[in-house]
């Protein structure tokens, strides 16, 4: 019986995961074609899915060089074979458009989508997308210099403060008492 128990696992996971994509494809049908264009158009103008461009070439690169060292002598066919393998894959680059697709149709609503691709299609959301990040690491680099004052300043004060308040609840220093040099 302990040899099935991987089975039983697998199976539950596979009617969770099959009531999970009835309830996605039941969703799905709800998202109207001109609710899922808009999607479509502003993923596009945003670029959200050009990050993922390089995920078959880095697994095609990774799964050739683990075969070339399982196989050193036939590199030349590895490279045709995974590379075949590889296009006729290229393909369901699609399926990931898609699904950026329903995940913006699901969060935003047509209107806002098309607010969104019109700001972002003019020159001033273009230059966002352009030189946003730029900013953002600029002032996150000016919020660590501010952070940095900030705390030496606080250390600084409290530690004068505190220092002040130690003093005054000293006794006073007995000049006979003083250590002789």
């Amino acid at each position: 019986m302990i040899k099935y128990s991987g089975f039983g696992r697998l199976a539950s996971a596979a009617v969770v995961l099959g009531g999970l994509m009835l309830g996605a494809s039941a969703k799905a049908q709800d998202i109207s074609p001109e609710h899922l264009q808009a999607a479509r158009t502003a993923i596009t103008v945003l670029g959200v899915t050009d990050r993922f461009d390089n995920i078959l070439p880095a697994v095609a690169d990774r799964l050739k060089t683990q075969l070339i060292q399982a196989y050193p002598n036939l590199q030349d066919q590895i490279y045709g074979e995974v590379d075949k393998q590889a296009l006729s894959l290229a393909a369901r680059r699609g399926d990931l458009e898609k699904e950026a697709a329903m995940v913006y149709a699901k969060a935003f609503t047509a209107e806002e989508l098309k607010v969104i691709s019109d700001f972002y299609s003019s020159d001033a959301g273009k230059k966002l997308l352009k030189d946003g990040p730029i900013a953002t690491r600029e002032l996150m680099k000016a919020a660590d210099i501010w952070t940095a004052g900030v705390a030496r300043d606080l250390e600084k004060q409290t530690n004068d403060a505190l220092l002040s308040v130690v003093g005054a609840q000293a006794p006073a220093a007995d000049p006979a008492a003083a250590p002789k040099p």
